[in-house]
C-alpha cells in the first residue's frame, strides 16, 4: 500500500541555485553539504531517480534570507532539515516553480531564476500601481487606470506590428532599481497574437507604471523570415507615449548601457519610427 501511495505523491525540491547562497546555508551544522558542486550533482542524481520511477518533482528557488526571515517570523530553528522542509513547502505554495524535465540542472537554474524575477518585478510594480492613489481630477484609482491604458497599449502596439515574433522591452526608472519586462509575442499574417500571459501581465504592469508616474521606455523588434528585423520604439513621460525617432533608437540599440560606448549596428536591422496607433489606439488616461 504504501509504494502504490507513493506514485501518487508529487515532490518539490528548494534548490539553492548559486555558490554565493550555498555558503550562506553552510553556517547550519545540519547542512552538511560542503562543496557547491557535489550538492547539484547529488540533486541532479535525485531528480533522474525521481524521474525514473515516474515520480513528479517541481523546482523552488530556496533562498537563505528569505528562509531567515521565515523561521524569524515562524518560530522555526533555522538549523533543522524539518524547517527546510517546511519553507521549501511554503516557496512552493507562494513562489514561482518549474517542473523537472530531464534537462540538466546549469539549464535549468536560470530558467527558475528568471521566473522568480518576473514575479518579484510584478509584485513590486504592483504595489507601486497601488499606492498611487486616486485621480484628484477624475475621482479613479490611478492604479487601475494605467493598468486598463497599459492593455490597451499593448493590444495596438501588437495589432499594428508586422507579422513574425516580436521581443518588446520595457523599462522604467526612478525606482531603487530599474525595472524591466520582456514580453515575446508571434504574431500571424491575421494578426492575431500568441503570448505567455503570465509575461503579458507582468509586462502591462511595469508599462502601466511608465504611464502613470515613472519616466521610462518602450522598444519592440519584430522578426519573420527572410525579412530584416524592424526595431522601434517610445518614449514614456507619465502620459502617452512618446514615438521615439529612427536615430534615437539607433542610439540606444548602438550604445554600451554600462560605458557609454558606442557598439556597432547589427547587420540585417532597420532602426525605425514606430508605426500610427491611430486615434482610437490610445486612450487618454486621468491625470493627478
Amino acid at each position: 500500500m504504501r509504494r502504490l501511495l507513493r506514485r501518487e505523491i508529487s515532490g518539490t525540491i528548494g534548490l539553492i541555485a548559486d555558490e554565493h547562497d550555498f555558503r550562506a546555508m553552510r553556517h547550519y551544522r545540519s547542512f552538511t553539504f560542503d562543496d557547491y558542486a557535489v550538492y547539484l550533482a547529488g540533486v541532479e542524481d535525485l531528480l533522474r531517480s525521481r524521474a525514473s520511477h515516474g515520480h513528479h518533482t517541481v523546482l523552488a528557488l530556496f533562498d537563505p534570507e528569505e528562509y531567515a526571515d521565515f523561521c524569524a517570523d515562524t518560530g522555526l530553528t533555522p538549523d533543522s532539515p524539518s524547517s527546510r522542509t517546511r519553507f521549501t513547502a511554503e516557496i512552493a505554495a507562494t513562489r514561482p516553480t518549474i517542473p523537472y524535465d530531464g534537462k540538466p540542472l546549469p539549464e535549468l537554474i536560470p530558467v527558475l531564476i528568471d521566473e522568480a524575477v518576473r514575479q518579484a518585478t510584478w509584485e513590486y510594480a504592483s504595489t507601486l500601481l497601488a499606492h498611487l492613489g486616486t485621480c484628484a481630477l477624475h475621482g479613479k484609482d490611478i492604479g487601475q487606470e494605467s493598468l486598463a491604458r497599459a492593455r490597451d497599449l499593448l493590444v495596438r502596439i501588437l495589432d499594428t506590428a508586422d507579422p513574425g515574433h516580436q521581443h518588446l522591452v520595457c523599462s522604467v526608472s526612478g525606482t531603487q532599481e530599474p525595472l524591466v519586462a520582456v514580453l515575446h509575442a508571434d504574431t500571424d499574417a491575421n494578426g492575431a497574437a500568441q503570448l505567455d500571459d503570465a509575461e503579458a501581465l507582468e509586462f502591462t504592469t511595469v508599462l502601466a507604471l511608465g504611464l502613470a508616474a515613472l519616466p521610462g521606455g518602450l522598444v519592440m523588434r519584430t522578426s519573420a523570415p527572410s525579412t530584416t528585423d524592424r526595431v522601434y520604439g517610445w518614449r514614456l513621460r507619465a502620459g502617452d507615449p512618446v514615438p521615439l525617432t529612427a536615430g534615437e533608437v539607433f542610439d540606444a540599440y548602438c550604445t554600451d548601457f554600462d560605458s557609454g560606448a558606442p557598439v556597432s549596428p547589427e547587420s540585417n536591422v532597420d532602426y525605425c519610427v514606430p508605426p500610427d496607433l491611430g486615434p482610437d489606439g490610445w486612450r487618454s488616461g486621468p491625470h493627478r
